[in-house]
């Protein structure tokens, strides 16, 4: 059987601390990534091949072709805003123009790609709505509609998840008391989207859509902490969870 190759771009950063000791002080740094846990159970299934793109390499290296997309079934942005594809070397550096690799999702996805965006302080609208999907060919082809300004939703008390539509092939055999979450982001369910999981707030958690050929999902929580802490992440219905989002997105 051939493999489900999946692109994962985004989920890395890099920590700046600047210590100060009395008279002196320091500065430290730190590159993270915060994929652990989909990268764990995404490799457990043999016929899923996932590739991770970081942030700081997405900017130059995201493909900027419809063949360059071709090599991939999903596509998956988490936790990266849309400047990071927007604004390459060759544009913000050298003024010239390039191709618009939202608008190449969105008709790669029409073709039949497979693409979802996962939640973050840098997904949807994003913190302080930095990210900024509204109005644009991600938010077109999404199950959801962004807002145009911080859309984040904190839940130090935990979020209840409800599940809308349990024979889903994304939600096969994950039933039961899903363990809590701490946050999400929030949106508008689009007229054509289906509903699987809502938070107990009556806002959308997961959803699906049909985009010409293809198919797109919107997880509106965290793949990792803070948001998606390790009792979700290390639960076995998040395996499970991931594993069948993949080979639904794909549509093989």
């Amino acid at each position: 059987m051939k493999k489900n190759n999946v692109l994962l771009v985004g989920e890395s950063w890099i920590s700046h601390s600047s210590h100060i000791k009395g008279f002196d002080h320091f500065s430290t740094s730190n590159y993270e990534t915060g994929h652990y846990y989909l990268k764990k159970a995404l490799e457990k299934n043999e016929n899923i091949n996932l590739t991770h793109l970081p942030s700081h390499q997405a900017t130059e290296e995201f493909p900027d072709s419809l063949e360059g997309l071709q090599e991939y079934d999903v596509i998956m942005l988490s936790d990266i805003g849309s400047n990071s594809l927007l604004l390459n070397r060759k544009v913000f550096v050298e003024g010239e123009v390039s191709p618009n690799r939202l608008k190449l999702i969105s008709e790669w996805v029409k073709n039949g790609g497979g693409f979802c965006m996962a939640g973050g302080y840098l997904s949807f609208a994003g913190f302080q709505g930095a990210a900024k999907y509204h109005n644009t060919p991600i938010e077109t082809i999404l199950p959801v509609d962004v807002y145009p300004y911080d859309d984040r939703v904190e839940v130090p008390e935990g979020v209840i998840s409800i599940i809308k539509d349990p024979h889903h092939q994304i939600l096969k055999g994950v039933g039961g008391d899903w363990p809590y979450l701490l946050g999400y982001q929030e949106a508008l369910l689009k007229k054509e989207a289906q509903l699987l999981v809502e938070s107990n707030y009556g806002h959308p958690l997961i959803a699906t859509m049909e985009y010409g050929k293809g198919r797109t999902m919107a997880w509106m929580s965290d793949i990792g902490p803070h948001w998606c802490p390790k009792a979700f992440a290390e639960w076995e219905g998040y395996e499970k969870l991931w594993q069948q989002a993949i080979i639904w997105l794909a549509n093989k």
